[in-house]
């Protein structure tokens, strides 16, 4: 017996289909009538279904769902190659004189440079409990276009003056302008913090893409999108994103900041974005943890999913001072997760164990925003969801020896016995930290603890036994993935910090779409109205021609 609620659902439906659901219910409300539809319908009282029902709710469907089907999918693999390098540079900001070669060789030339700093400003309450110091990381930015984005017939210092008029009148306006910018911001950050993120985000913008907002956005191909609409990939448009784009966030940025003309003067000649070679994609700071993403001009097209993620582990197990910033981005068809971290610091007998629950946490706690689905699988939410994976920076594993032992090894360049005892190899080799994961193998010396513009370990020089701290490979270069091959793994002897800079290349398998696939989804990504899918009437449509238009969807 139908309930209340049912008979008042009945009168909800729309009119057109009640005389036929009548006589249909009556049919299903029978026991055997489970039994007789396995058996298959009877041709005597099977009820065609009405194709103005099935497109009733339907407005449009793209062409693409019948034309493009998964198996028509021509993918293939395209190497990339990729620049990481990590720094923890002590809380000292730089000066336009550092030379930036030990941190982004000038002969690499990779495709993507992923770059990741620690201590970038000093760790102390005012920075990790009160407002967050951005002028370091302005500072770094700037040096790393000029390292980036230097002329290809220059190979002299950027930031020098040339010696000679043959050099480019242009870098030399440009080398002019940042040491005035530098010794301007340094002027007026004595009496205010004037150096916030309003500023760091107006150094950044001619540095970024035009229309870096697609960077976030879905580039999913249309033959992966699903039919069933919950899971489909929703693409905004190229023509509505374009209009976006060019408007709002562009504005609100455009502000001059204490500095005045100064941030015009060292963005404008130099990095006109139409000379960039290397492109912006993600700029992102965490107390000390710094991150910027470089990619060539012409990969950028091929950035997606672009979230980033902040975790803190520092004081009370939350705070920025120690923790990871994590970027998640596809490239063509393959998702990356690169995390850079600043582990627990001592080296106690146990903190070994505090660095594995960092990691551990970090894992468990980096989600990423949503975005889309693809045919059986999402976007990657979580870290190890993704194909490629790198985590660097430094993680603050020591060597678990003396510092007397330690220091004999190290002279005798004993490096096989000194990594016997690394901490992180033995958490490793045990499986109770980043168990199945790759690292490439160290042939150079400790990259931790040095005096301050010196070659020399600090334990050779400490006062105390309680400020000797014993070398260690603190800083390193992890990752896991298929298709991952490592071409270099080293460290740079820049003095600027106590640490040295730890750099490594890969070559990375990517997941493309050939030219053809790709031409095909351009032309098939249509909508048609669902009018035009209805049978037509013979009867009526006699002497008449149906008008069919297409609403084409620019990619």
């Amino acid at each position: 017996m139908a309930s209340a609620g049912e008979g008042k659902m009945k009168g909800c439906r729309p009119k057109l289909f009640g005389a036929k659901e009548k006589k249909s219910a009556k049919r299903t409300d029978s026991p055997s009538c489970n039994a007789a539809a396995e058996l298959g319908p009877s041709p005597s009282k099977t009820v065609s279904a009405s194709p103005l029902r099935t497109l009733s709710g339907v407005k449009s469907i793209r062409l693409s769902h019948f034309l493009a089907q998964p198996s028509s999918i021509n993918r293939t693999t395209e190497p990339i190659r990729i620049f990481v390098s990590t720094w923890n540079v002590g809380g000292k900001a730089p000066t336009a004189e550092l030379n930036m070669d030990d941190f982004v060789p000038p002969d690499d030339h990779s495709d993507i440079y992923v770059l990741g700093f620690q201590e970038i400003v000093p760790l102390n309450a005012g920075n990790v409990l009160v407002i967050e110091d951005n002028e370091p990381a302005a500072r770094w930015l700037v040096l790393i276009n000029q390292a980036l984005n230097r002329p290809a017939h220059n190979d002299t210092n950027v930031f020098q003056r040339p010696t000679s008029p043959s050099v480019d009148s242009t870098s030399s306006r440009a080398s002019s302008s940042l040491e005035t910018s530098f010794s301007e911001l340094t002027k007026t950050a004595s009496g205010s913090a004037i150096f916030q993120k309003s500023s760091l985000k107006a150094i950044r913008k001619p540095f970024m893409p035009m229309q870096r907002k697609r960077l976030k956005a879905c580039n999913c191909p249309a033959e992966m999108i699903k039919s069933s609409y919950r899971d489909a990939c929703f693409r905004r448009p190229k023509k509505h994103a374009d209009e976006t784009d060019s408007s709002g966030e562009e504005e609100k940025e455009n502000t001059r900041d204490s500095c005045g003309s100064v941030l015009s003067e060292v963005t404008s000649a130099p990095t006109a974005r139409d000379k960039l070679k290397y492109n912006l994609i993600v700029c992102k700071q965490m107390v000390g943890i710094f991150v910027t993403v470089w990619v060539k001009k012409e990969l950028v097209q091929h950035i997606g999913h672009l979230r980033t993620s902040c975790i803190g582990r520092g004081i009370l197990g939350c705070l920025g001072n120690k923790g990871c910033i994590s970027v998640s981005m596809t490239v063509h068809q393959t998702s990356f997760c690169f995390i850079c971290s600043h582990l627990a610091s001592g080296q106690k007998e146990g903190d070994e164990f505090r660095r594995n629950s960092d990691v551990l946490e970090i894992m468990r706690l980096t989600l990423f925003s949503r975005l889309c689905r693809r045919i059986g699988r999402r976007i990657p939410e979580k870290i190890l969801e993704h194909d490629k994976v790198i985590w660097f920076g430094d993680l603050n594993y020591r060597i678990a020896l003396s510092y007397e032992d330690t220091k004999r090894l190290l002279t005798e360049n004993n490096w096989d016995a000194l990594f016997e005892k690394d901490q992180l190899k033995i958490e490793r080799d045990a499986g109770r930290v980043f168990r199945g994961w790759n690292e490439g193998k160290i042939y150079f010396a400790p990259t931790y603890k040095y005096s301050s513009n010196s070659d020399a370990y600090a334990g050779e020089t400490a006062t105390s036994n309680k400020k000797r701290r014993t070398p260690a490979w603190c800083d390193r270069i992890l990752w896991q993935g298929d298709g991952t091959s490592q071409l270099s793994y080293y460290r740079g002897e820049s003095r600027f910090s106590d640490h040295r800079p730890v750099c490594g290349t890969f070559i990375v398998e990517v997941e493309a779409l050939n030219r053809k696939t790709k031409r095909r989804s351009s032309n098939a990504d249509m909508k048609i109205g669902a009018e035009e899918l209805l049978p037509t009437d013979k009867n009526k449509g006699k002497g008449t021609s149906r008008s069919v238009s297409f609403h084409k969807i620019t990619q």
